[in-house]
């Protein structure tokens, strides 16, 4: 894989595909990661050199994700690795009466973190190394998650133009409007690139949560009567994930 192209996602907080504030304090857009190239040895290196102090606290995170359920990446992305997993997990084969549509690998360090929100189908998730930490909410407790609809935008490089420095923070996006930078070549530094927030013309608002169970931010009159539940998951462990929790 050391030589191989993947797809990376790039954010200035760690937060891909996740709910932005306006300097006024209000959420308004739902916030893309920029995506790039690169060879997956460069990926990996960037990953261990911020979790161990060798990368500046301030510079980008990125993460390699799979965005939607098609991408199937394991079988195709990272094909060169599906040979080393199980082609199935007995006991989600027979609970769910079949086996998955799609398989799909995330890395990432500390920094990179997941906003909440819900599938509609259900989930299965294998750690392999490190560890991940979950929020798990009750589909029952929508009344407590703010669900709002938000503009969808995307992060990309600051060219300069049309730009200040409240724009590229990641708690505002005042400055949006610019067209969509091309997918960037693999090789530029994009770990320490400034990004703004560019608004997606012509998309339709998307509904999305905007609590956030660990800040207690943008709260509803019913988040304090949630309990929401925490698992962590070490290596080798594997977490059954319900449709829409």
């Amino acid at each position: 894989m050391a030589d191989k192209s993947v797809k990376v996602a790039i954010t200035p907080t760690g937060k891909a595909d996740s709910p932005v504030t306006t300097s006024g304090g209000s959420i308004s857009y739902f916030v893309k990661p920029l995506e790039v190239e690169e060879s997956f040895d460069e990926f990996l290196t960037y990953l261990q050199q911020q979790e161990y102090g060798g990368q500046d606290d301030k510079s980008n995170v990125k993460y390699a994700q799979s965005r939607t359920v098609e991408d199937d990446n394991m079988r195709t992305e990272y094909h060169s690795l599906y040979k080393d997993i199980e082609e199935s997990i007995a006991f989600a084969r027979i609970a769910l009466k079949g086996n998955a549509d799609a398989i799909n690998m995330w890395i990432g360090n500390s920094r990179s973190t997941s906003c909440l929100h819900r599938d509609n189908y259900e989930n299965i998730y294998c750690q392999i190394i490190g560890k991940k930490h979950f929020v798990l909410l009750p589909p029952v407790a929508m009344p407590c998650v703010n669900e709002q609809i938000l503009q969808n935008a995307t992060y990309a490089v600051d060219s300069g133009r049309d730009s200040t420095d409240q724009a590229r923070s990641s708690s505002s996006c005042t400055q949006l409007g610019g067209k969509r930078d091309a997918l960037p070549r693999t090789g530029e530094d994009f770990g320490s690139s400034k990004l703004r927030v560019v608004l997606d013309k012509n998309s339709p608002g998307i509904p999305f949560a905007t609590w956030d169970p660990d800040t207690n931010e943008q709260t509803t009159p019913f988040s304090s009567l949630c309990s929401p539940l925490r698992v962590q998951l070490n290596p080798g462990d594997v977490l059954y994930l319900p449709a829409m929790w």
